[in-house]
C-alpha cells in the first residue's frame, strides 16, 4: 500500500517567502522523499542542494550577497537536503532569506544539536522547525481499515513503522535492516560529535535503556553500573535525544511529599530501534516484555498525533513511593488526562492516592480494543 506522509499536501503550503522551513528527524524517516515530493509538487522553479554532496558545500562556501544571488538567478525556491552537514549554514540561511526577496527556503537535517547550533541564533525570528517521525498510525489510517489495522498490530510492535520497512517481507529483511540502521547510521551520527570515543559503553547504555523502558532512570546508578560518571550519562542521553533516539518523560506531581518527580522515563521514538538494540525480535507469543512493546509504542504513537495535529500539551507519568502509579499523565490548559496501558483488557481501577490527590482528572484505561481512539485522537470509549 502507498501511505502519504502528513506532511505532504501540506509542506508546500507551510514554505514562506524570506523564512527557512526546518524539516527534523532520525535518518531513514523519509525526510529527503518527503521533499522531492515537495519539489515535484511546487510550480516554480527549484534549486536542490545536497549538504552530504561537496559541491552544494562549495557553491554556498563564499559567504556573500552577489554570490547567493549569482547562485539563485531568478529563482526563489532553495531546498537543502541534510543541511547541517553545510559549515555555517544558519549564517549563510541568514544573508540570503535577508538580502534575496521573496526567497523560500525549505532544509532538513538529522541532528537536533549539529543543525539548531548552526541556525538557532542566527535564524531567530526567521524560521520554523518541524519534525517528521517513522510512519505514524495518523498515516497508516488514511489507507488501513481497522482489521488490517490490528492485524499488523503485534509486526509494528515489533519491528516498528520505519518507511522502508512497508517495502519488505520477510522477518530477516527487516531484522537486517534494522540492524543496519543502528549500527550504520544512529550509531554512527552519536559518534561524528566531538569528543565521543566510547563506542562500547554508548552501545552498553543503549541496550541498558532498551531493557529498562518505561521504568524511571537513575542517572547514578547508570553510570555506576558502566563505570563512567553520571555527568557522562547526561551528556549521551542529550545527544540520544538530539539524534531522534529517545526522549524523557519526567514525573508528575503538584507537591504530595509521595510522589516520584526527581527522575525520568526514557522511552525509544521506535519499537524497532529497541529491538535492534537487543536483537530481539521473537513474536509476541514467545516474549515476556510486551507491556514495555505496548507501553513505548502508544507513548510514541500519540506523541506523532499531538505533533502533527499541532496539540500542545506537558507528558508526565505518575508514580508514588508506596508504588502506586499511572502510565501518562497529560496536562492539557491545566486538565489532567490520565491514562494507564494494558495489553490485555481488564478491569483496572484508578490509583486510590491519584484519585485522592487529583479527583478533577479524566482517567482511562488504554488496551487493544481502544488504542485506536487513543492514537488518532478520538474521544475514549
Amino acid at each position: 500500500m502507498l501511505y502519504q506522509r502528513f506532511y505532504e499536501s501540506r509542506l508546500l503550503q507551510m514554505v514562506k517567502p524570506n523564512k527557512v522551513l526546518v524539516l527534523l528527524g532520525a535518518r531513514r524517516v523519509g525526510k529527503t522523499a518527503l521533499i522531492k515530493k515537495t519539489v515535484q509538487q511546487s510550480t516554480e522553479e527549484v534549486i536542490f542542494l545536497n549538504g552530504d554532496d561537496i559541491e552544494s558545500h562549495a557553491l554556498l562556501e563564499r559567504q556573500s550577497e552577489v554570490n547567493y544571488r549569482n547562485l539563485m538567478g531568478k529563482c526563489r525556491f532553495l531546498v537543502i537536503d541534510e543541511a547541517q552537514e553545510i559549515p555555517g549554514i544558519g549564517k549563510k540561511l541568514k544573508l540570503m532569506v535577508d538580502t534575496i526577496e521573496g526567497l523560500k527556503v525549505l532544509i532538513t537535517g538529522s541532528s537536533a544539536f549539529e543543525l539548531h547550533d548552526q541556525v538557532g541564533e542566527p535564524l531567530v525570528g526567521r524560521m520554523r522547525t518541524l519534525h517528521l517521525f517513522p510512519m505514524s498510525q495518523l498515516e497508516y489510517s488514511q489507507v488501513e481499515n481497522a482489521f488490517q489495522t490490528h492485524s499488523l498490530l503485534e509486526e509494528r510492535l515489533i519491528f516498528g513503522s520505519f518507511p522502508e520497512l512497508g517495502e519488505m517481507s520477510g522477518r530477516t529483511e527487516k531484522t537486517h535492516y534494522l540492524k543496519e540502521l543502528v549500527q550504520g547510521y544512529l550509531l554512527r551520527d552519536i559518534l561524528a560529535f566531538e569528543g565521543i570515543r566510547k563506542r562500547d559503553k554508548i552501545i552498553a547504555l543503549l541496550q541498558k535503556l532498551a531493557y529498562r523502558t518505561g521504568t524511571e532512570i537513575s542517572l547514578e546508578g547508570l553510570g555506576k553500573e558502566l563505570q563512567i560518571s553520571k555527568n557522562t550519562v547526561e551528556k549521551y542521553l542529550d545527544l540520544f535525544t538530539k539524534v531522534f533516539i529517545l526522549y524523557s518523560v519526567p514525573g508528575f506531581s503538584r507537591s504530595r511529599d509521595n510522589e516520584i518527580t526527581k527522575m525520568k522515563k526514557w522511552f525509544f521514538i521506535d519499537n524497532g530501534i529497541r529491538n535492534a538494540l537487543i536483537n530481539a525480535f521473537q513474536p509476541i507469543s514467545a516474549r515476556e516484555d510486551i507491556g514495555q512493546l505496548w507501553e513505548n509504542y502508544l507513548h510514541a504513537e500519540r506523541t506523532k498525533m499531538l505533533h502533527y495535529r499541532g496539540f500542545s500539551s506537558q507528558i508526565h507519568f505518575w508514580r508514588t513511593h508506596s508504588k502506586q502509579e499511572i502510565d501518562r499523565i497529560e496536562l492539557v490548559d491545566n486538565e489532567i488526562q490520565a491514562f494507564e496501558f494494558k495489553w490485555k483488557t481488564e478491569k483496572t481501577r484508578i490509583p486510590t492516592e491519584f484519585q485522592k490527590s487529583y479527583p478533577e482528572a479524566v482517567f482511562s484505561i488504554i488496551h487493544r480494543d481502544n488504542y485506536l481512539d487513543f492514537v488518532l485522537g478520538h474521544s475514549q470509549k
